[in-house]
């Protein structure tokens, strides 16, 4: 109520804001823009993706009717979505919702700008000069003297600086209050499937197969699968050597039953045969969505089975029984919330070598577990991971603000972003070297590696760029204290700019406070 208050008496207030449990932060948001509105003043709110999108509008529409406000998103078309942007412009329409893009949009009189979910990496343009929609609101809000609400179910680390440094506070329920709203959440180790022979042809242990029945007494029961497709990575049955492609080296997978191709340059592979043993027989390193939502379907006959993955999402699920197998991001909206959830597979969330594994894992957690019923009403959570893991001790406790409290005081002693400023510089090897031997860093910049990129980073499309037979693609990382970011971005623009003025040789990709270093 503060934070309403204080918009709507014209204020400028900056909140972090840990939402609780449930699908009722749309209307949070849409009653935080109408008292921006009450004041006389234009409101932004940007979101991840389309579906978020329309969740928010549907919600100021119910506050506020039609035509107070402009969607902004991809899916509208070219012709909508630059007529709403001239609406924008001239100050018809002051209030805004939509995705990455529309961080830029021309509010007039700006008293709030509000973010959802920052942890999502579509908030991230791959584009020069790589804005980030967090990043370009807290400028727009220090700039324009506007209210700041960066909202999730989750708390990045980035979000609990803003708090710790005194930017912004803190905009949470009493632990008592969160206790009700989330669900229960139960533990159960990966090993103990090995073990448990009553539901292997599931892939269940006794604890999920239990939940999964009891839930689907009550309404939909929701399966979280970190990978999509039948079985997106496979290996050798007899000596586990990763299958790869003939041609270009990227990993064989097999998106439907019987199939097989290269996950990155898309052949067909026919006639694999392992390089290591002489195997010809394959294994399943990962089960996919697809193959997941088979074996529930035999594993429960009588219910039905829906998948919602990057191919088709769905928006939403009747509360009705039924088994919702989706990977992460994807989650459908079930009518009165879910009855249960499986969290399935958190090793190959955990596991992954980037700083912000256990970050990222505990956000795609508890987006899913949010649309769990509360445990008043029986709502419960497994998640299939080793127990002793911070971000699912995170999760059990529901505690993402101290999760990301902890993050932030042990990346400030190692001296890791975000406490930190950090440059990527990525390039051929002679180049980079080239690079490095000119620019003039600030004097307490700290350069490591360089360091060959795995084939993963350097030799596919979406990492550092084809790689020509034979070249080695090297990254080095600058790092500089804080207040020192400002000095280390003119040192490399500088050096860029003689660079490019000088012509010729392979290009240098420069990316200031990359999004994962692993």
């Amino acid at each position: 109520p503060g934070f309403l208050r204080a918009l709507a008496e014209g204020g400028a207030p900056r909140a972090v804001w840990t939402a609780l449990p449930g699908p009722h932060w749309p209307e949070e948001i849409a009653r935080a823009v109408a008292a921006t509105l009450a004041s006389g003043r234009g409101a932004l709110v940007v979101v991840p993706d389309g579906r978020t999108a329309g969740r928010v509008d549907a919600a100021l529409t119910g506050l506020l009717g039609r035509g107070h406000h402009a969607l902004l998103t991809a899916d509208s078309g070219p012709e909508k979505r630059y007529g709403q942007w001239l609406a924008v412009r001239r100050g018809s329409v002051r209030a805004v919702v939509g995705t990455r893009a529309a961080m830029f949009a021309p509010v007039a009189d700006l008293g709030l700008v509000a973010v959802w979910d920052d942890g999502d990496s579509s908030h991230s343009d791959d584009n020069a000069p790589f804005p980030h929609v967090r990043e370009v609101l807290e400028l727009r809000a220090a700039h324009g003297r506007c209210g700041f609400l960066l909202g999730g179910t989750n708390c990045t680390v980035e979000a609990a600086q803003l708090v710790e440094t005194g930017w912004a506070l803190p905009l949470r329920a009493e632990r008592e209050r969160v206790r009700v709203a989330a669900p229960l959440v139960r533990t159960v180790d990966d090993g103990e499937l090995a073990r448990d022979g009553a539901a292997r042809s599931a892939r269940l242990p006794s604890l999920a197969w239990q939940t999964v029945r009891d839930g689907l007494r009550r309404g939909p029961v929701l399966v979280q699968v970190p990978r999509r497709g039948y079985a997106p990575r496979l290996a050798c049955e007899r000596c586990r050597e990763p299958a790869r492609c003939r041609h270009c080296a990227g990993p064989l997978q097999a998106p439907d039953r019987g199939d097989l191709d290269c996950a990155w340059c898309g052949r067909a592979e026919t006639a694999w045969q392992c390089p290591a043993c002489g195997g010809l027989r394959l294994r399943a390193q990962i089960v996919g969505a697809r193959r997941t939502a088979e074996e529930l379907g035999r594993a429960f006959p009588a219910v039905p089975v829906r998948t919602s993955g990057r191919d088709h999402v769905l928006d939403s699920v009747p509360d009705q029984p039924a088994l919702v197998v989706s990977t992460p991001g994807a989650e459908p909206v079930a009518e009165g919330g879910y009855a249960a959830a499986l969290l399935l597979d958190g090793w190959a969330m955990v596991g992954r070598p980037d700083l912000r594994a256990g970050e990222e894992a505990l956000r795609r957690w508890t987006a899913a577990a949010a649309l769990v019923r509360g445990q008043p009403e029986g709502g419960t959570v497994v998640i299939v991971a080793e127990p002793t893991l911070r971000p699912v001790q995170a999760l059990v406790r529901w505690d993402p603000v101290g999760h990301a409290r902890r993050e932030l005081a042990e990346r400030a002693e190692l001296g890791f972003p975000p406490v930190s400023r950090m440059a990527s510089v990525t390039g051929p090897s002679e180049a980079l070297a080239g690079f490095l031997a000119t620019v003039e860093l600030p004097a307490e910049a700290e350069v490591l590696g360089p360091v060959p990129l795995p084939l993963s980073a350097a030799g596919r499309p979406g990492g550092a760029g084809e790689v020509p037979p034979g070249e080695v693609v090297e990254r080095a990382l600058v790092r500089v204290p804080p207040g020192s970011g400002a000095a280390l971005a003119a040192a490399l623009k500088a050096a860029s700019a003689a660079r490019t003025a000088r012509g010729g040789g392979d290009p240098v990709r420069i990316r200031v406070d990359p999004p994962d270093i692993g």
